[in-house]
């Protein structure tokens, strides 16, 4: 990687001229020295048992809807996956373990306090749109808004303290604290991560995480090679494991609200159906971006990712896997969008979200019914002010050089997109 001309605030370009073949720096041979020599087994009972100790004793994860089965597909596709490094592994065992003891908090939870399942999520405003396509920019946005409640990166993964697990007398909650190691972990060993997609604590993410508490949504693909698993979700009833998403959102707003929320997530792409029957009255603002943009961005993000999370960086596989992702995606999108009433949506052209922002916002308030006071309209501007694009400097995408197929080329696989949308290419 290299660095060439200076970015928005003072920070360079950034130009992976080692994508495909990487040059680790000490730090992350280290990394990988030390942790190859540690296997990672995924024995489910162990997993469990760890999760039962970390949720203080609960035992009762709720296993009413097949949840067990889920879990035997989700560690049968990690397992599957031979390119894994152990470090990798290991992160993705310490995932599984989270997951079930977040599912064994949120259960007792609800079983303390029934009346948690009466709360309304009423009238939220939910993003809905590839990654990459600005959903990030603009759901950070609207958590400007002191009325809206959204999910910060550290609660996401763990959104459920166990017993005992409150603030300590400095009133630091040690589940920010833990999100706070592991993001400073990250930095140290791929700072250019932050450049791409910085999941600091305080950052607004999807709620991917709490769909995943149902271990029913997409997001595994991100993190290994598991085309099993992908046709395992696409199969599955989403409206009940959306319904499951909507009892966690009662039993966070429970724990701290009560505001409307805000929510964001690629996978409401392809399941518009479940989640305007979960949220009926919700107001959903569509964000759509080139899908060339989108696929070289996302893939040349997993390209570096895999330096550290494989034992071998394939680029094909990356290419052919994501642009199909991605098009089934869009071709979901483009066949339910008619399911979201036009008075209560928006659709975003990604070049909107780069100085027109506030007649964006103005339109979305809108549609759900709200009021841009005076107050919400100066958050919003000090947030645009404090957040340019490129803060923490760009990435110089090459799709030739790195993937063999020009621009133009993978363009041609997305004219349905096109067709349906106002969409510019890049």
């Amino acid at each position: 990687m290299s660095a060439a001309g200076p970015g928005s605030t003072g920070v360079g370009d950034l130009d992976f001229d080692d994508l495909t073949a990487p040059r680790l720096t000490d730090v992350q041979r280290q990394i990988l020295e030390f942790t190859e020599a540690r296997p990672v087994e995924f024995d489910i009972d162990r997993m469990l048992a760890e999760a039962v100790e970390q949720a203080g004793g609960a035992t009762d994860l709720d296993d009413t809807d097949g949840f067990g089965d889920r879990l035997t597909a989700h560690v049968a596709a990690i397992e599957a996956d031979e390119g894994l490094t152990q470090l990798t592994r290991s992160s993705l065992r310490q995932r599984v373990v989270r997951l079930l003891r977040n599912r064994l908090s949120l259960t007792d939870l609800l079983e303390r306090y029934p009346e948690i399942e009466s709360i309304p999520i009423a009238k939220p405003f939910i993003v809905v749109g590839m990654p990459r396509s600005g959903t990030t920019h603009l759901v950070n946005l609207i958590a400007a808004d002191p009325r809206r409640r959204a999910l910060p990166y550290w609660e996401s993964q763990e959104p459920i303290p166990a017993p005992g697990q409150g603030p300590g007398i400095d009133g630091i909650d040690p589940r920010y604290a833990r999100a706070k190691a592991e993001h400073d972990a990250l930095m140290a060993s791929a700072p250019v991560v932050a450049a791409m997609h910085d999941r600091f604590p305080e950052a607004i993410e999807e709620e991917v995480e709490l769909l995943d508490l149902d271990l029913a949504g997409y997001v595994l693909e991100w993190h290994a090679r598991v085309p099993d698993w992908r046709d395992y979700y696409l199969e599955l009833d989403q409206t009940r494991h959306y319904a499951y998403l909507k009892k966690v959102l009662r039993a966070l707003t429970f724990l701290r609200g009560p505001r409307t929320w805000v929510l964001k997530s690629p996978q409401h792409c392809e399941q518009l159906g479940p989640l305007m029957a979960t949220f009926p009255d919700a107001t959903v603002a569509f964000t759509h971006r080139d899908p060339v943009a989108v696929v070289r961005s996302a893939i040349t993000m997993m390209a570096y990712s895999d330096r550290l999370r494989r034992h071998r960086i394939d680029p094909g596989w990356l290419l052919d896997y994501w642009s199909d992702r991605v098009h089934r995606l869009l071709a979901a999108c483009v066949r339910d969008r008619e399911l979201v009433p036009a008075e209560r949506s928006v659709d975003i052209d990604f070049h909107h979200l780069n100085g027109n922002e506030m007649a964006v916002l103005e339109q979305l308030y809108q549609r759900g019914g709200a009021e841009l006071t005076p107050n919400v309209r100066d958050r919003f501007q000090r947030y645009l002010d404090g957040n340019p694009r490129g803060k923490h400097g760009r990435v110089r995408y090459d799709l030739q050089r790195h993937f063999g197929v020009s621009p133009d080329e993978l363009r041609g696989r997305f004219g349905f997109y096109f067709d349906r949308f106002d969409v510019r290419p890049e």
